[in-house]
């Protein structure tokens, strides 16, 4: 009973993700120089209801003054600021904060372009409020960004861990979880790059929406499987995970659309971000295998080695239950926003 205590409480998390996004939600502040002094400016913060905003706001190093009135409004959920500014000598080299971040639990991604093109992203947390604009990144820095992000995506990313747990659950055998997550990566890697430098372009939500009925279908196969009803499936998982993997790399491509490629770094970017992806996708099928094998030990000592497939088939199939509904909790709510 306590597993499945654990399952349900662990589920219910992610369903309560929603109501916790207005302020997991990260702010986006971006700024674009447009002349020798002078860089558009756009700071987007989440909203807290329908009229009103976290308290945070940018601090621009002294000299700094706008050239025209800030623009302000609120849409989609965000508190958007668009400001012209103007800077002698620019902003390369100063410090640029966020006041009021410390006493949040959002973090602030960063984007700052040159005049060149050459692209500064940070990522601003509650324990680190500030950064130093420079003026063109090198290759190592652009690296260790783009590799940063991209773990940070597919650790925070709920969907996409649920769709490699579910295949985990389908497939067992390592050695088949290996082929399996190999496909999805080689997959996920093909899309991530096509539609990041503009091959391909879809549509984020129904691509999100999409992704919810992945997760659904693989929790479908789950049940399938330990019912004596192996579909196709089950026996050739890896080409199930790199077809859907097409799709969730459209996803990956959302996010990094949001802080955009460094025009004089290109390939470094989008080789560390995907190698990000991919070292925090493992990461977590390293735990799954690991809690997994822990769980079966744990019932072989209880129950003894008789029951274990037994027990461990049950608790498959209240897994792929739970995950089918968490699943369709986000394809109805995904769906639904369609037509708000």
């Amino acid at each position: 009973m306590n597993c499945f205590r654990l399952i349900f409480a662990v589920f219910a998390v992610l369903l309560a993700q929603p109501a916790l996004s207005d302020e997991l939600r990260p702010g986006y502040l971006e700024m674009r120089q447009t002349g020798a002094g002078f860089y558009q400016m756009l700071f987007k913060i989440p909203a807290r209801g329908e009229d009103l905003r976290l308290a945070i706001y940018v601090k621009l190093p002294d000299g700094t003054q706008d050239t025209s009135l800030p623009h302000l409004s609120l849409s989609d959920g965000a508190y958007v600021e668009r400001r012209t500014i103007r800077r002698d000598g620019g902003l390369a080299g100063q410090a640029i904060s966020i006041e009021g971040l410390s006493a949040t639990s959002t973090d602030v991604l960063v984007r700052i372009e040159s005049l060149e093109g050459a692209i500064q992203t940070e990522r601003l947390s509650p324990t680190k409020t500030s950064f130093v604009v420079q003026a063109v990144p090198g290759a190592g820095e652009v690296a260790a960004t783009y590799l940063r992000l991209g773990v940070e995506h597919i650790l925070f990313g709920f969907d996409h861990l649920l769709f490699v747990l579910a295949l985990v659950i389908l497939v067992r055998d390592w050695r088949r979880v290996a082929i399996t997550v190999t496909a999805f990566t080689i997959a996920h890697s093909i899309t991530l790059a096509a539609a990041t430098l503009g091959f391909v372009n879809v549509p984020g939500p129904p691509v999100e929406a999409t992704i919810a009925l992945s997760i659904m279908l693989v929790a479908v196969e789950i049940l399938n499987a330990r019912r004596g009803k192996p579909s196709l499936s089950a026996r050739l998982p890896w080409l199930v995970a790199f077809s859907f993997g097409l799709l969730h790399g459209f996803g990956f491509a959302g996010a990094l659309a949001e802080v955009g490629l460094p025009h004089h770094a290109i390939p470094i970017a989008l080789l560390f971000f995907n190698l990000g992806v991919e070292i925090g996708q493992l990461a977590f099928v390293a735990a799954v295998l690991l809690a997994a094998n822990l769980l079966r030990t744990a019932i072989v000592f209880r129950f003894g080695p008789a029951l274990v497939q037994l027990a461990v088939n049950r608790l498959d199939i209240v897994a792929a239950y739970a995950i089918g509904a968490v699943a369709a909790f986000w394809l109805i709510e995904r769906t639904s926003a369609f037509f708000v």
